[in-house]
């Protein structure tokens, strides 16, 4: 008998050699190696292949039809989809234990099993009965909805073929795994396999798949990246759990806009809609308090406003704290050394705490205007106007730079009731006048403008 062929695959990129080196030879990343047996190319290596081979087609001859979409009944959700569920799309879901992976696709089977669809939920990683007791707490019993606990990928293949499902869910990926590949479920190559399978699956049934997937310490999916590559949609689902807030955000989608998100609240009976999350996050918002500012932020279409908190306090140690809770720590030591540089505050005493109230996390550049003026409002200890909010990207020279997409964000501040607004200079150009005559408009260009037309 040959020797079977080692190889070592690493975990993050999904690069393959034959040799153990400390540091993949692709990413780079150290300490990602790990000892693989090759699989065997032979014929009939899937078992999910199409049974009919691709013929080549001139672009103009191609048929176009409006593609057929499935609704989930949740307004958010199939947004973030783009109108609807693509009939036999390969849909990838990602989030850290505990998140409500496992609630949201029983809502979303619930909810296409009520259309008349037949829906195959695998819950590899529980039992049926543990999954059953999860489903009648949500309040979902319906005959179309059938549960399976298998991981063994034949055997689940076997089932679909005889039950012949709409939807397939697949609780987890990581943990299906095919026998004649000797790694552990899982792995690199177990994981990159049973995606590709799946995907034939898909694509040649046309059965609608969503595949839960695990997360890494550092938040990313587990697995290669190809797994990302194979599926047509990734979702990102990421909360507080403190908060009860989950936000949906799509980071891939082929049939659809990407950074869409949707916005759920954790309840008792299941993950509900939060229709207007303006309102939710600033609903415990104080007035009149040193420290706080609200910035009209922007994920995919959606304009919504949050509040920026800021406390400075002076230190007695020689390296001072820089800390932020869903802010990204380097922006906010940036933003502290333009501060100090341009207009003179003096914060290399002070320990320096910047918060995004509500457990959401944000990076958008848009709102750097706000969080440099929430630490200048908690140094100085004076607050800022109830009544306004901040827009703007700060450069380090201290000139504040345009945004994207001011009208959506100024629309939203108006609903919500504010009467000011500082915006870039350059921003004031194309704004309409029905915008205007609702909405005082502040522009400036410097760092040290925004400060006096907030203080003076």
């Amino acid at each position: 008998m040959s020797k079977a062929k080692v190889i070592w695959s690493c975990r993050e990129c999904g690069h393959a050699q034959p040799k153990w080196t400390g540091s993949c030879g692709a990413c780079q990343n150290w300490n990602t190696l790990i000892e693989e047996v090759e699989v065997v190319e032979k014929k009939g290596r899937f078992e999910s292949k199409r049974t009919q081979s691709a013929k080549p087609i001139r672009i103009r001859d191609v048929p176009i039809g409006e593609c057929q979409r499935l609704t989930t009944q949740m307004g958010e959700l199939d947004r973030v989809f783009g109108g609807g569920i693509v009939g036999g799309a390969l849909i990838l879901v990602g989030g850290e234990p505990g998140v409500g992976k496992s609630t949201l696709l029983l809502q979303i089977a619930n909810a296409l099993a009520l259309q008349g669809l037949t829906i195959l939920y695998v819950c590899g990683e529980e039992s049926a009965e543990q999954t059953s007791l999860r489903a009648k707490r949500l309040g979902i019993d319906h005959q179309n909805l059938y549960l399976l606990n298998e991981t063994m990928f034949t055997a689940i293949r076997t089932q679909i073929d005889q039950l012949k499902p709409d939807i397939a869910i697949i609780d987890s990926v990581q943990i299906v795994y095919k026998s004649e590949i000797s790694s552990s479920p899982g792995s690199v190559v177990q994981v990159r396999e049973i995606a590709t399978e799946f995907m034939h699956l898909a694509k040649g049934e046309g059965i609608t798949t969503f595949l839960i997937g695990h997360v890494t310490k550092s938040g990313e999916l587990a697995g290669p990246r190809v797994l990302e590559h194979i599926v047509d949609t990734v979702l990102d689902f990421e909360g507080d759990r403190q908060h009860g807030y989950r936000l949906l955000r799509a980071v891939k989608n082929r049939f659809g806009p990407t950074d869409e998100i949707a916005i759920f609240q954790m309840k008792e009976t299941g993950l509900a809609e939060v229709p207007n999350p303006s309102q939710v996050f600033l609903e415990g918002r104080m007035r009149d308090v040193a420290g706080s500012v609200v910035v009209p932020g922007l994920e995919g279409g959606r304009s919504f406003l949050l509040e920026i908190q800021a406390l400075v306090t002076p230190t007695s140690f020689s390296t001072p704290s820089r800390r932020s809770t869903g802010l990204d720590q380097n922006r906010l030591a940036l933003l502290l050394a333009v501060l100090e540089k341009r207009a003179g505050y003096q914060l290399h005493n002070c320990d320096v705490f910047v918060a995004l109230a509500g457990g959401l996390k944000i990076v958008e550049p848009a709102i750097d205007l706000g969080i440099v003026l929430a630490v200048a409002s908690s140094f100085a200890n004076r607050s800022l106007p109830s009544d306004i909010v901040v827009l703007g990207e700060v450069g380090l020279g201290g000139e504040v730079r345009t945004v994207t997409r001011v009208e959506t964000r100024l629309k939203e501040a108006v609903h919500m009731g504010f009467k000011k607004c500082i915006v870039p200079k350059r921003n004031l150009q194309g704004i309409s006048p029905s915008i205007r005559d609702k909405i005082e408009l502040i522009g400036i260009e410097l760092l040290e403008q925004a400060i006096q037309s907030v203080f003076s």
